[in-house]
């Protein structure tokens, strides 16, 4: 089955993007995933194309008409109903590997770049099928690239896309836990060496090693992450 994905986006060219190249590409170029695009500026409906105005209240910049994102809202929605559909924006609820496993394992997303300040809120309010979601707590200057790490977050787990099934059980996140380290040859470089314990051939020790390693770099590195690791295991 392909993976659809549905792009509403002021700037179309921008996909697939470098989702056409390494593992993607190949993807794409096998039917695994199909990118479709589609144009915000098509919905608009005065002689200028118009598709952003003045926020109400006032103040800086501009915001994305309800009326012209609801139309192409309803288009995507009408050309594939059974899409999980997905608004870029940093009032969003923030993306965990857990969804993007959820979404992968679907018929694919349609996805909404947002621009300029953003959604007009009615558009939500109207359209509650429609999540919000955030990629972290930075600010692009749209919402395409966190279009893209979103799909490639998708597109490396489906089916025939990485070549081990269990290439990706034990990444960052999988676990609850961020990854622990990797070496490789050669053996001693600037004088420091790969740890003895990777070098043994004890696999039922370098097990042992890795969890060891992936909590207390967890612990240490992302607190937040840890608090939810320790408590799920309580």
């Amino acid at each position: 089955m392909t993976f659809q994905t549905q792009i509403l986006t002021l700037y179309p060219e921008m996909f697939p993007g470098p989702l056409g190249v390494s593992l993607a590409g190949r993807a794409l170029s096998e039917g695994k995933w199909a990118c479709s695009p589609i144009q915000i500026r098509d919905f608009a409906t005065d002689k200028h194309r118009t598709v952003d105005d003045t926020p109400a209240g006032g103040g800086a910049g501009m915001v994305l008409k309800v009326d012209v994102m609801a139309a192409a809202v309803d288009q995507a929605i009408e050309k594939a109903p059974n899409l999980s559909i997905l608004a870029m924006t940093p009032r969003g609820r923030p993306i965990t590997q857990r969804r993007i496993r959820e979404l992968a394992s679907g018929a694919g997303v349609t996805i909404i770049c947002g621009r300029f300040e953003g959604f007009d809120e009615r558009l939500f309010d109207a359209r509650p099928e429609i999540e919000q979601i955030s990629v972290g707590d930075i600010i692009l200057s749209g919402g395409e690239m966190g279009a893209l790490m979103l799909l490639d977050a998708c597109i490396r787990l489906l089916p025939g896309v990485m070549g081990a099934a269990s290439s990706g059980d034990d990444e960052s996140f999988e676990q609850g836990l961020i990854e622990y380290p990797h070496y490789t040859r050669p053996a001693i470089w600037e004088g420091r060496t790969i740890p003895e314990v990777l070098r043994s051939g004890d696999h039922a020790k370098i097990e042992e090693w890795r969890k060891r390693q992936s909590e207390n770099d967890t612990r240490l590195r992302r607190p937040d992450l840890w608090e939810r690791y320790k408590n799920a295991r309580d």
